[in-house]
């Protein structure tokens, strides 16, 4: 059975944060995840969980200075401190808030010039640096029973971003070899960086640890654009796929009235 968590980041933005878990509890999620928690006391966003009885699914370790640019540290040369110290952050937050996915932000690549090769080193050294942080970061939670992810995500919305592809995703997972460590399935970004979205999904499968989804190329709800969902939720319930898909999509109007496509899957309450 399909079970579907509201991403509060991007949905019910026509509410203050802490207002969109009751917003999302009226309209029948039952879970939920986000970008990040730390504007807010985790004891704060435990009590509307509880409130609301809603489960927390995911959210992200710290990025970086984000308004800066930043987009994650773990694959920074230089500041694998900062990444261990916002790991801990983090690790603070997940034991409040209870949820057992952290997805973990690679970082964009720091390019000295223009040319091939020295993106191509740039990238080679930071992949590097990102390997080592993953299997520290992995070593380290699972005395606390994360599970750590990673997520290929498309460089039209995140420009440089190091991980693009799911390949890629799952060939770092399978060079670590940690079995808390596996791979956030974004549909949206897939399908536009390389498509052939069913296909990944069933050869990837074992591990994926999440899944989201938007509708393609405008990332709003998943019932207009190139990629059709009722398959691909179909077929996800096939794989036998146990764990969350979160809505990380920017709603046309009001998010409410925009869930018409996800009726026939959310708890009626």
């Amino acid at each position: 059975m399909l079970r579907f968590a509201a991403n509060l980041t991007m949905m019910y933005q026509e509410h203050a944060f802490l207002d969109r878990f009751a917003a999302a509890a009226r309209d029948g999620f039952t879970a939920v995840e986000y970008l990040f928690p730390y504007a807010f006391e985790a004891t704060d966003i435990a009590a509307r969980l509880n409130e609301h009885g809603l489960t927390q699914v995911l959210f992200n370790a710290p990025p970086g200075d984000w308004n800066a640019g930043e987009r994650g540290l773990a694959s920074l040369p230089g500041r694998e401190d900062d990444f261990r110290r916002s790991l801990e952050h983090a690790f603070d937050y997940a034991q409040v808030l209870g949820n057992g996915l952290l997805h973990v932000m690679a970082g964009v690549v720091d390019t000295p010039s223009s040319s091939a090769i020295d993106e191509h080193e740039a990238r080679a050294r930071q992949r590097d640096v990102y390997v080592r942080n993953l299997d520290y970061a992995a070593q380290a939670a699972r005395s606390l029973g994360l599970t750590m992810l990673i997520e290929p995500i498309n460089t039209r919305d995140m420009p440089g971003y190091l991980l693009n592809r799911q390949d890629d995703a799952q060939a770092i997972c399978d060079e670590i070899g940690a079995p808390n460590l596996k791979v956030q399935f974004d549909c949206y970004h897939c399908q536009v960086v390389e498509g052939d979205v069913a296909t990944k999904l069933k050869r990837d499968i074992a591990r994926i640890g999440h899944i989201q989804i938007a509708g393609v190329p405008e990332r709003h709800e998943p019932d207009v654009g190139e990629l059709h969902y009722p398959y691909l939720f179909a077929l996800i319930d096939s794989l036998g796929y146990e764990g969350w898909i979160g809505c990380e999509y920017r709603p046309r109007a009001g998010t409410s009235a925009g869930l018409g496509w996800a009726r026939p899957y959310l708890d009626k309450r």
